[in-house]
């Protein structure tokens, strides 16, 4: 299972996203801090989910990254999240 599969896995038990996007920048990284060989060291996510509603963007963030602690621990370096509640 690649890491975008195990974000995504976590993302959707977790949070049961109304959308979910999972997109792989490591590309864009190339030579950069955190970087390695074979990709899937950066990645956006953009995420809709019930979970979110009255939550500030910092507990939403906070939530992601406790959901993702062993992705970011091992070989997630860096991760852009756009997290919103439906109707935002």
């Amino acid at each position: 299972m690649t890491v975008k599969e195990r974000i995504s896995d976590k993302l959707t038990a977790a949070f049961a996203p109304a959308h979910l996007e999972v997109i792989d920048e490591s590309h864009r990284h190339h030579g950069h801090a955190g970087w390695k060989e074979g990709g899937e060291t950066h990645f956006r996510i953009k995420v809709v989910s019930a979970a979110f509603a009255g939550k500030s963007r910092i507990d939403r963030h906070r939530a992601i990254n406790a959901a993702l602690a062993a992705e970011l621990a091992d070989r997630v370096h860096a991760l852009a999240i756009e997290a919103r509640a439906p109707g935002e």
